[in-house]
This record gives structure tokens, C-alpha cells and sequence, in this order.
């Protein structure tokens, strides 16, 4: 193709590229000056190629020129490919064999010096690489990881086309809909004290589609949601976005099992032969503690319950007659944990709630190490280790308690032994569909039921859905995708009739204005005939995060933000200028926000620390009892910050110091150096004014 400024990538050269021409353009990654010959690595989006400059074949100017390349400076060299000396081979590049000889050079664009290296695996602090995110994206992982990204979404493409599927845009600017996270919101100029909302989802206007006949939609939409963040999380992120018409659940998960086969098949060259394992929400929690378990690894919780019934154990018993439960670990090997190792599980237990942990260990000869058997019958002991199906060298872990507090405690155990014995490998991808969720959760704070998914969920159970019966015992026509322990994204089959969606509404606690005014539109396009339709919408961030193998979905966004909503790079968000704010009839009260902001400060409590996303941050390792500590100390040092805050000092004199503060300083004193008949003074040998040395070799 003409107007190219290289023949050739840096990456694709080869060995039967060797005699022939090449021009090649990119980034010097390093130089090294051998003295008459200077080796310079070329680094392009495709790879590193060696660049030779060879004093005696292309003159001074240009090796001087050559001289004064400094790393990111960006080149354009042309010359001969050639086979590079056997012993100078670089076997972790893939043009390891080869050199460019070069004959001439030209130098695009020079660079300063550099905040950090642009190499993999540099230990910068984030926050530093997203503000030169340009620099940090030169990094090779990083590219690959947006190369990935996109052969993802052309693998997405290409199987949705092919089955019929649509791809329909819809609206950015909206209607404000809170029903689960906060919207961000976008003021009108025509329209003054009005706004838009920025989507939290497509939901509304792809069931719309469905209404006007759409029948097959997908979108890959730009999505917008105001709340905490997390690794996995950002204010701005991109889902896949799909809604079928006529359809059970049956199909929409056949559809999206195929999608997701076709994605790794095309992307990772991994081939799914089996069918996606799938268990009951319920299921899962019972015997993973999690409805989105990981299964790369066994380990299933174990109820005890019944045995704990019977026992004699007030512990046990007591949790039990008061209507919780006592449930079980069996860990393959854990007799080989330490002591101060089983009292770590101890004290993660206790920080996930659980009130201690108990434990039996069973040595390779059969003997156990509990304390349990000062309050178990040697026949109750053998009845829980058959249970558990536990052999020697195992070690069972329990938990007595109320039901959640045991599936939290023993779910995050469980993941936290896993990754301890090595058993959650990132090179392996286990898919599971979860299904049969409950339809609704009692809010104890906002008093009233809320949907455990969305609003627009079909009640499993229609008839005693719209008589008002047994809601909290209703499951819904939903499911979730899961990978490796990570929720992937969520579906449903949809409300397609306006009387169902208005009960849903009602139930939630919306009144009939509330239901107008948010959601009216959407029960008037019910009324003009609604096929039944269902659909779902995954996290592309987060499914490529996997894919890459990366540890937050920032390593795999072009442009992410920090995880207070900050752009480093731009530093949005900012301030505007009067006369835009003017035009929206938008007036900032500084003195009101300066005061909010001081009533905040002085109000926030402090229940928590999030010790580990502060280590994180930090870059610091801690064992758990260190973590522990650091939190308490952390934690009453804001209390007291907060108590400081929160006193009023407006009418406080400000503190005089009654001692003088001078500056003491001297005048710097000159001496003369040494004269060089001084010097000599000392010198066992001399020669006019130089030290004799005796000759030490020819």
C-alpha cells in the first residue's frame, strides 16, 4: 500500500525475510554502545526487532546520530536483514534470529525523559501510569490485552450475526429511572431545572424493541452507573447487551452457552465439548456458600446439621434450637496446616462473621487433634468424619451459626483455602450456570421488598405472583453466567404484560404517581400487544479480565478510572467556567457545599476499614494478625481525626508562640586549597610535579 512509512512491521519479520529490504518504524526500547557498533531494539506494536548501526558502514554522521538515541525516541531505519551470529540468538523474541543491518535513519520524534519505564512488569504506582496512560499503553502486555478486547467483540459479533441478532444503538441521554444504583445525571440547556439520566443499562429500550418487533437485538453499550467502585468495577463500563422474543428460558440460555463456547473457541483456542454445568441458586449456596461459586476446585460444604441436633454439644446444639445450622469443610491435606496457620483460618472466619471455628485434624496414622472430643461421643466424631467423607491427613473446619453468617464464613473460606493450596489456576475456565433465583429480598432498612435483580423479572409463579402469596418464598424465571467464581452477567425472562409489571411495581412500593412518572411509558407500550421475550447482558470488562488473566478490569479499559471515579489523566472531574453553568441556569453555592461537605466530614462514622483494598493501594503485604492490628489502629486514628473535626474553632484565638524564632546562620569561610608543593611534601617519590609510581608490568 503507498503512503506507508514502513515496509514492515518490527514482529513479522522472519527468516525468509533474511536478504531482503526492509524499512521499519517504532520506539527505541534500548541501545547498547559496543564501540564502533551500536545495537538498538526496536519496539512496535508487533514486537522487538535488533537494529545494527556498524561505525564502518555507514559513516560518522549517521553513527553519531545513532549515538544520541534515547529510549521512546521514535525512529524510522531503513536497511538489509540478515541472519544474526548463532551465539547472539534471543530466544524469547520471536525475531530472535534476525537483525536489521542499517543504512540509513531517521530520527520522527525525540522524547524526554520518562516518568517510568515502558517495560512489563515495572513497579509503578498506578495512579503514576494512568496519568500517562499513553506511556503505560505501550507497555506490550497492555496492548495484548486490548488486542484480545477487541478479537472478543468481533468473535461476539460474528456469532450474534450469524443467529439472526440485530445490533440496534440505543439513547445515551435518557430518562433518570433510580432503581438500583445512582444515575448520573446531565442537565438540560433547553429545558432548564431539567435532566437527563446517563443508562444504567439498555433494559428499557431493549424490551421496547422487542414491542416494536425487533425480535433479535444486541448492543455492546457504553453503560454508566454512580457507586462504589471495586476492582471489578467502574463508573463507565461496557456490557453485551442481548433481548430475544418468543422465547423460554430454556433458549435464551442454549443461545448464550453457544456464545460463550464460540468466544473462547475463535479468541483462546479452548473448546467447551460438555455443556455448562448448571445448579439452582439455592443449590449453589448450600453447597458452596456463594451464588456464584468457583469451581475449578471441589471442596462443597457439608451439613452437619442434623448430627449437631443430636449431640451433646451445647455449642453446636444451641445454634441449632435456636433455628441456624453447623456446617463442615473438608479440606484434602489439611492436616499438614500449622497450628498458627489453622488459627489465621480462625481469625478470617471471625472477621466474616462467624462468632470461632472449630476443627478436627486427622494425622496420616488415624489419630485426631481436636478439642472436640472433650464434647463429642467417640461414635458422634466417627459419624462427622464419615460424613465428611474425611481421611487421614484431612483437616474439617466448622461452622455453627445462623444460615447466611455460615454460607459467608465458610464461602470465603473456601476461596481462601483455595487460593492457599494453589487450586485456583487462572489458565483454567470453569463455566457454570446458575438459575432459579429468588424473586424478591426483604429490606430491613428501607422496609419493603426489592427486586434481587431488576424490576422487569417474571415471577416463576404467576397466579400467587398477582395474588400477593408466599413473595418471599417466589423464585423468578432468572440466571447468571459465571466464570471462575466471577458473575459474568445476568438475565431474565422479562415482564410482557402491563397488569404484571404494574403488580411488580406495587409490590416493590412504588404508588401510582411514582409508577406514572418513572415508568408509564413503558406499562403503555405493554397494553399495544408484548411477545413474550427474554434476555441478558454480561460484563465485556470483566469476561476479558478473565481472558487476559489481569487482576482489574483497568488493565484491559483503554482509558480507565481510578477507584474514587478520578481520571489522573484529565483530571475529571473538574470545575467549569460561570458562563457554561449560566447557560444551563446551573448555580453552584459554594458557602452551602464548603458547609455540607464540613457536615459530612464531621458526621461519617467509621464502622470499617477496607484494610485490603488499603494494602492494595499501598503495595503492602500483611499476614492476617499484622492486618488486624493495622485496622484497629487505622480505625481509631479517623475516630479521633472525625472527634477533632467535629469541634467548633471559629471563636478560638489563634496559638502564640512567645519565643522568638530567629534563623541562625554563618557566613561561609574560604579557605585556599592546597598548593602542589604541599601535596608533594609527602610523596615517597617525584618528578616535577608529578607522584612516581613503581611500574607494576610491561
Amino acid at each position: 500500500m503507498e503512503g506507508l512509512l514502513r515496509t514492515h512491521y518490527c514482529g513479522c519479520l522472519k527468516d525468509d525475510d533474511i536478504g531482503t529490504k526492509s524499512t521499519v518504524t517504532g520506539w527505541v526500547q534500548h541501545t547498547r554502545d559496543m564501540g564502533g557498533i551500536i545495537f538498538l531494539d526496536l519496539r512496535d506494536k508487533t514486537g522487538l526487532l535488533q537494529v545494527v548501526f556498524d561505525l564502518k558502514d555507514i559513516g560518522e554522521e549517521m553513527f553519531l546520530k545513532a549515538e544520541g538515541l534515547r529510549n521512546e525516541y521514535v525512529v524510522r531505519v531503513n536497511g538489509e536483514i540478515r541472519k544474526r551470529d548463532e551465539e547472539t540468538y534471543n530466544p524469547n523474541i520471536p525475531t530472535g534470529t534476525i537483525e536489521l543491518k542499517a543504512e540509513g535513519l531517521e530520527i520522527l520524534s525525540k522524547s524526554k525523559a520518562l516518568p517510568f519505564q515502558v517495560e512489563d512488569y515495572t513497579n509503578v504506582k498506578e495512579e503514576l501510569r494512568l496519568k500517562y496512560r499513553y506511556l503505560d499503553l505501550r507497555r506490550p502486555h497492555l496492548f495484548e490485552n486490548l488486542s484480545l478486547r477487541h478479537r472478543t467483540t468481533r468473535a461476539i459479533r460474528n456469532y450474534l450475526d450469524k443467529n439472526g441478532f440485530l445490533e440496534v444503538e440505543t439513547p445515551i441521554l435518557t430518562k433518570s429511572t433510580p432503581e438500583g444504583a445512582r444515575d448520573y445525571l446531565v442537565p438540560s440547556r433547553i429545558e432548564q431545572g431539567k435532566f437527563y439520566a446517563l443508562p444504567q443499562s439498555p433494559q428499557i429500550f431493549k424490551q421496547l424493541l422487542m414491542v416494536g418487533g425487533i425480535d433479535r437485538y444486541y448492543q455492546i453499550a457504553r453503560c454508566f452507573r454512580d457507586e462504589d467502585l471495586r476492582a471489578d468495577r467502574q463508573p463507565e463500563f461496557t456490557q453485551v447487551d442481548l433481548e430475544m422474543s418468543f422465547i423460554t428460558q430454556e433458549g435464551v440460555l442454549s443461545y448464550l452457552e453457544g456464545l460463550f463456547k464460540n468466544i473462547f473457541s475463535e479468541v483462546m483456542g479452548i473448546d467447551f465439548k460438555e455443556r455448562f454445568p448448571r445448579m439452582t441458586y439455592q443449590e449453589a449456596m448450600d453447597f458452596y456458600g456463594s451464588d456464584k461459586p468457583d469451581l475449578r476446585f471441589g471442596m462443597e460444604i457439608i451439613d452437619l446439621t442434623q448430627i449437631a441436633q443430636r449431640c451433646n454439644f451445647k455449642v453446636f446444639r444451641s445454634v441449632v434450637d435456636k433455628g441456624g445450622a453447623v456446617r463442615a469443610l473438608n479440606i484434602k491435606g489439611g492436616n499438614n496446616f500449622s497450628r498458627n496457620e489453622i488459627d489465621e483460618l480462625t481469625d478470617k472466619a471471625n472477621s466474616y462473621g462467624a462468632k470461632g471455628m472449630a476443627w478436627i485434624a486427622i494425622d496420616t496414622d488415624g489419630s485426631l487433634r481436636t478439642l472436640l472430643t472433650k464434647f463429642l461421643t467417640e461414635s458422634e466424631v466417627k459419624e462427622i468424619i464419615e460424613t465428611c467423607k474425611s481421611e487421614p491427613g484431612d483437616l474439617i473446619i466448622f461452622c455453627a451459626d445462623e444460615l447466611p453468617v455460615v454460607y459467608k464464613t465458610l464461602g470465603n473460606l473456601r476461596l481462601d483455602i483455595g487460593d492457599k493450596l494453589g487450586l485456583r489456576k487462572k489458565d483454567d475456565y470453569k463455566f457454570l450456570i446458575v438459575t432459579d433465583f429468588p424473586l424478591l429480598e426483604w429490606s430491613e432498612e428501607e422496609n419493603r421488598y426489592i427486586a434481587m435483580h431488576h424490576p422487569f423479572t417474571m415471577p416463576a409463579d404467576i397466579n400467587k405472583f398477582m395474588k400477593k402469596e408466599e413473595l418471599g418464598k417466589m423464585n423468578a424465571k432468572s440466571y447468571d453466567f459465571v466464570l471462575n467464581g466471577i458473575e459474568l452477567g445476568s438475565g431474565s425472562i422479562r415482564i410482557h404484560r402491563s397488569d404484571i409489571q404494574q403488580r411488580m411495581f406495587e409490590i416493590l412500593g412504588f404508588n401510582d404517581k411514582e409508577i406514572k412518572d418513572r415508568f408509564g411509558f413503558m406499562i403503555e407500550a405493554f397494553s399495544y400487544g408484548t411477545p413474550p421475550h427474554g434476555g441478558f447482558a454480561f460484563g465485556l470488562d470483566r469476561l476479558v479480565m478473565l481472558m487476559a488473566k489481569a487482576d482489574s478490569i483497568r488493565d484491559v479499559i483503554a482509558f480507565p478510572k481510578m477507584r474514587d471515579a478520578t481520571c489522573p489523566l484529565t483530571e475529571a472531574p473538574s470545575t467549569v467556567a460561570k458562563d457554561q453553568l449560566d447557560i444551563l441556569g446551573i448555580g453552584i453555592l459554594q458557602d452551602e457545599v464548603s458547609e455540607r461537605k464540613s457536615e459530612e466530614s464531621n458526621t461519617t462514622t467509621f464502622s470499617k476499614v477496607d484494610i485490603d483494598d488499603l494494602l492494595e493501594l499501598s503495595q503492602i503485604s500483611l499476614d492476617n494478625k499484622e492486618k488486624q492490628e493495622l485496622e484497629k489502629e487505622i480505625t481509631e486514628l479517623i475516630k479521633s481525626t472525625s472527634v477533632i473535626n467535629s469541634m467548633g474553632t471559629s471563636d478560638i484565638e489563634p496559638i502564640i508562640n512567645i519565643h522568638p524564632i530567629n534563623n541562625v546562620t554563618r557566613f561561609d569561610e574560604v579557605e585556599d586549597s592546597l598548593r602542589i608543593e604541599e601535596v608533594l611534601l609527602n610523596a615517597p617519590s617525584k618528578e616535577d610535579s608529578y607522584i612516581l609510581v613503581p611500574k607494576i608490568s610491561e
